[in-house]
């Protein structure tokens, strides 16, 4: 009689996904070495200006293991624009992206969660899952370790995704004492994919689903 096939990573592990938005900025490399340091995967929306004028960081976040979505060229809000213009956000990001790490990211966050039918309907075109969050810490807002930290620590569950942003000097300067409590919680901190247990969400789609 076979074996059964081993469960996917999270059904055996309590995991978390960490997500780090509107980067790559100057703060991103001591986060990464923080989460390296921890042995720690996380995923990263990131604006298309910014990939273009950091395409070695952009690199280095792939390199080290994490994951990378896209998170638009500008951040406006995408339900605001015209389907030409919300197009040319997710298109040109999408591009920027596969010239420097060498492929299209597979997912997106909408910027500030704000989406609806219409650009459900884009992504779906796009072939991109929207990925929004279980918890919000609204770090860049409170600029306090402290807080921030606090924060983080009360909106962690099993497969939970917390939002937060590398562009905020205080939420990087957070991670350790973060990484190191949710450690002894027994969290292992993954990317948004490991935390799907080898479910395929299809364009468009809202994970985690929004409550009704």
């Amino acid at each position: 009689m076979a074996d059964d096939p081993p469960k996917p990573y999270c059904a055996r592990y309590k995991c978390i996904a960490l997500t780090f938005d509107d980067g790559p900025w100057p703060y991103t490399p001591e986060l990464l070495d923080t989460l390296k340091k921890h042995k720690a995967k996380a995923t990263f929306f990131l604006l298309g200006r910014k990939v273009v004028s950091r395409a070695e960081l952009t690199q280095r976040i792939v390199q080290e293991g994490h994951e990378v979505g896209n998170h638009t060229w500008s951040h406006p809000d995408l339900t605001k624009l015209s389907d030409d213009e919300i197009m040319e956000e997710m298109t040109s990001t999408s591009d920027a992206i596969e010239r420097v790490i060498g492929e299209k990211p597979a997912m997106m966050r909408p910027p500030n969660g704000a989406t609806d039918a219409r650009v459900t309907r884009l992504m779906a075109e796009l072939a991109l899952p929207q990925i929004l969050w279980t918890g919000s810490t609204l770090d860049w807002q409170a600029r306090d370790v402290a807080v921030i930290t606090k924060r983080t620590l009360k909106l962690a569950k099993r497969n939970g995704v917390i939002l937060l942003h590398d562009i905020v000097p205080e939420t990087v300067k957070a991670m350790p004492a973060v990484l190191k409590t949710l450690e002894k919680q027994g969290y292992h901190f993954v990317t948004v994919t490991t935390l799907l247990q080898g479910r395929e969400l299809e364009g468009g789609e809202i994970y985690p689903a929004r409550s009704k």
